[in-house]
């Protein structure tokens, strides 16, 4: 029985309670982002650019908005993995960094091995997160060039609507790239947001973490 995403007003309320806590008291906050090319930084032709994914771009917008924050932002994601693979080093490379919040982001490479298996691979993460008490968001996909965006059985809207639905189904946060990409490209060519086809350049990561931003933590 499917429920609803978790409220993204409330649902960091105790992490945003932590942020402002000034030193001694304070603690450290680690974010772990889970997934494959795109939050690690991919560009294009193998180039890496850290600093501007949308993980160290979140650092910096929660950084300037909480300034007594010690936050950590750790990347687990690998380039070309998909979700299957990503829940096999899990535990051992994941929750290892004892996450405070875990974003997870497979989607684009997740067409390599069908709806259904990522989404047995999505459920065990998840649900392996939650026996931890961790929060959880998951994120829909960020666009490739080579599927019309406004097509709503493309494969990654497929996988964008299994994403929205599996944090129906765990409660959890949703992050809807997708959907904000598609939006978007009603006025933008999402070629300008793009480093090829299917890597966003840094203004699309810049899109990503400010939905982060303002949905979770603002």
């Amino acid at each position: 029985m499917f429920g609803q995403v978790a409220n993204p007003e409330t649902y960091l309320d105790t992490i945003k309670d932590d942020l402002k806590v000034k030193w001694p008291n304070n603690r450290t906050i680690n974010l772990v982002f889970h997934g494959h090319s795109v939050p690690t930084g991919y560009t294009t032709a193998g180039v890496v650019d850290r600093m501007n994914s949308y993980p160290f771009q979140t650092l910096k917008n929660i950084n300037d908005h909480y300034p007594y924050s010690v936050v950590n932002v750790i990347t687990t994601s690998i380039g070309g993995e998909q979700a299957v693979q990503g829940a096999s080093r899990f535990e051992d490379e994941v929750l290892n960094h004892n996450p405070d919040v875990l974003f997870i982001d497979y989607a684009l490479n997740d067409r390599g091995i069908g709806l259904e298996k990522a989404k047995a691979a999505w459920s065990e993460m998840i649900e392996t997160a939650l026996t931890q008490n961790l929060k959880v968001i998951l994120l829909t996909p960020t666009p490739d060039l080579n599927e019309d965006i406004l097509d709503p059985d493309s494969n990654l809207a497929q996988h964008a609507e299994q994403i929205r639905d599996l944090a129906k189904k765990y409660k959890v946060g949703l992050i809807d790239s997708f959907k904000m990409f598609k939006i978007l490209s009603q006025n933008r060519e999402i070629k300008a947001f793009m480093a090829q086809n299917n890597h966003i350049n840094q203004k699309g990561h810049q899109l990503v973490a400010d939905l982060i931003f303002k949905e979770f933590f603002k």
